[in-house]
């Protein structure tokens, strides 16, 4: 039997190897994704679109990762510390020169039937913004 702690390991260390096939294989059909301090956007089409743009902007690594989980397996949180290098211009931030960073940062996850429904991100979005020059 999977827990959702084992579900949500998988989950980051497919992030952490680019693996985002692996990513989206963990995730509900109609996954609500709840970007940091933004919308949300719904179902794995856009989530693919989110990771194919940040494979284009950005190299991160989770490290310190700890995750928590309910008792019933239906939510779970992972904290961590994302050290990353942003490679070039999202939309709506400052250029991207390979500035480096590291922040803390968040997750919550809401599971149903041994696959991730809802991913919502929290980091400071100032601090990353001050350590990008942005």
């Amino acid at each position: 039997m999977t827990t959702t702690p084992d579900i949500i390991t998988a989950y980051l260390a497919a992030f952490n190897r680019g693996d985002w096939a692996g990513m989206l294989a963990l995730l509900a059909d109609d996954v609500v994704h709840d970007i940091n301090q933004g919308g949300a956007e719904h179902g794995k089409p856009a989530f693919a679109a989110f990771l194919e743009r940040m494979a284009r902007c950005y190299r991160e690594e989770l490290r310190y990762i700890v995750i928590m989980a309910s008792p019933d397996g239906t939510h779970a949180a992972a904290e961590f510390q994302v050290h990353g290098a942003y490679l070039a211009e999202d939309t709506g931030l400052p250029p991207a020169r390979g500035q480096r960073y590291a922040l803390p940062a968040g997750a919550f996850f809401c599971l149903k039937d041994g696959r991730i429904s809802r991913v919502t991100m929290y980091y400071n979005l100032q601090e990353w913004l001050r350590q990008v020059g942005g």
